[in-house]
């Protein structure tokens, strides 16, 4: 079984300019003449970590991880404004120009899943294979799955404590209540209902291996909030159904979907529904894995995949 590899250090860090106030964290590993990949992590809002490099072999890859608009070491940090998806997609080419590759692996999990499919609908010539784990389609379908119809069926304690911290809600627009409450100038509320949101996204994502965290939630952790709940009010910044309308230009992608039957975050049919689109795809399905990029059997199936690109790119 594949296990992740050794730890490496960043060879070089920067933060690329942009032409709005936003300044994106990048960093490079690994071998410089070896294969591009950047890493496109989840959220939005998340950010990367050190073991996000450890997926790839560091003497056959170029690994370089981005920190999107607002996120981990990227400035401002929780800045909302000029940040959408479009400056998203177009951070990862000024990256990819400023770098000089030609091409590059796109591997990105949950929302990294969705920008790379962005992407790669954007600029199919810059993109050499896509490696994606947990698929997010951000349709509307989606969000209705994990806002009151299908995950609260399955969490129900902890979807009525959600709903308690966000008084005034209806069960129709329970989104447009939370965003209010979040967005509130009153800081108990927006933090209240914050600590929630924060709750039923890791009890939903992390299953068994969820632990309860009682702790006031930090100032920084509310911001990060407040940018997730930024792109969900405003659908992704796409079109329904956008990114499966628009898989005809990926069909030459070499792809490998990996998906956990488990995932209640991003269930198994989005997944799913990316393989009919693109049937040339490997459809890799994780019968004991859920949305979380860890576990052995995660794990094993994200650096085969690296391993078997290196062959096919």
């Amino acid at each position: 079984m594949n296990s992740l590899f050794p730890e490496i250090t960043p060879f070089r860090t920067f933060w690329l300019e942009t032409a709005s106030l936003h300044q994106v964290y990048v960093e490079q590993s690994g071998n410089p003449a070896g294969i591009p990949v950047i890493f496109l992590h989840g959220g939005p809002c998340s950010g990367t970590k050190p073991d996000h490099r450890r997926f790839f072999d560091a003497k056959r890859y170029h690994i370089i991880l981005m920190d999107q608009r607002g996120c981990g070491q990227s400035l401002p940090f929780a800045e909302l404004h000029a940040n959408s998806t479009d400056d998203l997609l177009a951070d990862m080419e000024a990256i990819r120009q400023q770098l000089r590759i030609e091409q590059w692996l796109l591997f990105g999990g949950s929302w990294g899943a969705t920008l790379a499919l962005l992407y790669a609908q954007r600029y199919p010539q810059q993109v050499a294979g896509m490696i994606l784990r947990g698929v997010f389609l951000a349709r509307q379908t989606d969000m209705d799955w994990f806002l009151g119809n299908g995950a609260n069926r399955i969490y129900p304690q902890q979807w009525q404590a959600l709903l308690d911290s966000i008084h005034g809600y209806q069960e129709a627009n329970v989104q447009q209540a939370l965003c209010a409450a979040v967005f509130s100038e009153d800081n108990t509320r927006a933090r209240c209902a914050a600590q929630q949101w924060l709750a039923w996204g890791g009890l939903v994502a992390l299953g068994n291996d969820y632990r309860p965290n009682s702790d006031p939630i930090s100032e920084q952790m509310l911001q990060q909030v407040r940018m997730e709940l930024h792109y969900a009010k405003n659908n992704y910044f796409l079109r329904e159904n956008q990114i499966l309308e628009n898989c005809a230009v990926l069909q030459s992608i070499p792809t490998i979907i990996i998906h956990g039957q488990n995932d209640l975050t991003c269930p198994l049919d989005s997944g799913w529904l990316l393989w009919q689109a693109l049937p040339h795809a490997d459809f890799v399905v994780l019968p004991n894995a859920g949305h979380i990029a860890r576990g052995e059997e995660m794990i094993d199936a994200l650096v085969a995949a690296t391993q078997q690109m290196v062959a096919i790119i």
